[in-house]
C-alpha cells in the first residue's frame, strides 16, 4: 500500500543553469543534468529531491512549485480526485525507462502531481 508520500519537488526555472547554481551553492544539493530531457534534477541527503523544469508560460509558471505524490495507481487516484471536486489536468503520462506522472488541480486550484514507478 502508497503512503502517499511527497517523492519529488519541481522549481520553474527562467534558467535552469542559473537555478541549478543558485540552489547548489545555497544548500549543497547535488545536481544532475539531463541532457536528453532537458532537465536538471537534485539530489538532498535525507531528504526529497526533485528537478527544475524549464519555465514555458503555459504549465510551467514562476512561482509555481510542484509536488509530487507516489502512488501505486495513478487512474485510481485521479477517479478518486474527480469524486472528490478535483480535475485531472495532465493524464498518467509515460517517463521513459522511470515511471509515471499525472497532474491535477485540487478544488482550490493548485497543481499537485502524481508519481509511480515503473
Amino acid at each position: 500500500m502508497t503512503t502517499h508520500s511527497i517523492v519529488h519537488i519541481e522549481f520553474p526555472a527562467a534558467e535552469t543553469a542559473q537555478s541549478t547554481e543558485f540552489y547548489s551553492k545555497l544548500f549543497g544539493w547535488q545536481v544532475q543534468h539531463h541532457p536528453e530531457m532537458s532537465y536538471p534534477t537534485f539530489a538532498v541527503e535525507g531528504g526529497v529531491g526533485g528537478g527544475f523544469p524549464q519555465v514555458d508560460g503555459e504549465m510551467v509558471q514562476p512561482g509555481n512549485v510542484l509536488v509530487y505524490v507516489s502512488t501505486d495507481d495513478i487512474e485510481a487516484s485521479l477517479a478518486r480526485v474527480e469524486e472528490l471536486g478535483g480535475q485531472t489536468v495532465v493524464p498518467r503520462t509515460d517517463i521513459p525507462g522511470i515511471g509515471f506522472f499525472a497532474i491535477f488541480r485540487d478544488p482550490t486550484g493548485n497543481r499537485v502531481a502524481l508519481y509511480s514507478e515503473r
